[in-house]
């Protein structure tokens, strides 16, 4: 999105916890991103898979049934997508042409991908989740993000003195009831790899070091992935759109910081990345 992210990112893998990122084909600096991961030989880089909130990579005659009202660019909001999505007005074509496109603009910049993720999240329906899962596998990427949470991540009680995160766990926690089986089940189908789920959707725009603390010593055995959006809160990301911004920065010093290992490791948590996860039995 920003160079500023870029560099965020890179430090915190450097310096930090971070193991993995995924890229936007569209982003402002897609360049400079591919620059830095070349660099990077232990970071693995997927495709962030941008079908809201975005502009298209394909010609918007080929991608229709995926634009918003101003039929230039996709829907601005995840509730009009996810509203599309139940009245099956997205041609899964289109998605799977559109994903395929991201994919391989990435790889043709010479980066392995490692796994796709969707922005926010799109990819947890399932009328947009099989075509990107062709997509993938068509394309020889092995994995995918697991974007569903566990019940029972962060305690009551930091739930109950914060209402966004409040509303978020209401939020999450029926997405996950109507939607994780059937991922899981067509992720198997396709044959690609992904974790038991994923930490810190819940806490997204509030991650601190407590709430990470307070995520780790819940997690259960297993194979995790934490979703966090480190960056520098700069002159560039005031332009971008994105609700995300002071918080990008809180996420950065937490994920660079010496406490955040400590925390991994007094609780035995070993870090992998998307480039050595395990494939699916």
């Amino acid at each position: 999105m920003t160079a500023g992210i870029n560099s965020a990112i890179i430090e915190a893998h450097d310096a930090g916890i971070v193991t993995s990122t995924t890229l936007m084909a569209t982003g402002s600096a897609f360049s400079g991103a591919i620059r830095a991961s070349e660099l990077q030989p232990y970071l693995g880089v997927g495709c962030h898979i941008v079908l809201v909130d975005g502009e298209p990579l394909l010609p918007l005659n080929e991608v229709g049934s995926l634009l918003g009202h101003d039929r230039e660019r996709f829907r601005t909001t995840i509730a009009e997508f996810a509203n599309a999505a139940w009245m099956n007005r997205l041609n899964p074509a289109e998605i799977e042409a559109e994903a395929t496109a991201q994919i391989r603009k990435i790889q043709e910049a010479g980066i392995e991908v490692s796994h796709v993720d969707a922005h926010k999240h799109a990819h947890m329906f399932p009328s947009v989740l099989v075509p990107i899962l062709r997509a993938a596998a068509n394309c020889g990427v092995r994995a995918i993000r697991n974007p569903f949470e566990p019940a029972g991540t962060l305690p009551l009680h930091s739930l109950m003195v914060d209402k966004k995160l409040a509303g978020r766990f209401s939020q999450v926690s029926a997405l996950r009831l109507l939607y994780r089986r059937r991922f899981l089940r067509n992720v198997r189908r396709f044959g690609l790899s992904t974790t038991e789920g994923s930490l810190g959707v819940t806490a997204t725009g509030s991650l601190d070091l407590l709430l990470f603390e307070q995520m780790v010593k819940r997690m259960t055995d297993g194979t995790w992935e934490l979703v966090c959006h480190p960056g520098y809160n700069d002159a560039d990301l005031a332009k971008a759109q994105t609700q995300l911004r002071r918080s990008r920065g809180v996420e950065f010093e937490l994920l660079a910081s010496a406490g955040a290992r400590t925390i991994l490791e007094e609780n035995e948590v070993h870090l992998i990345s998307y480039r050595t996860l395990p494939r699916l039995p």
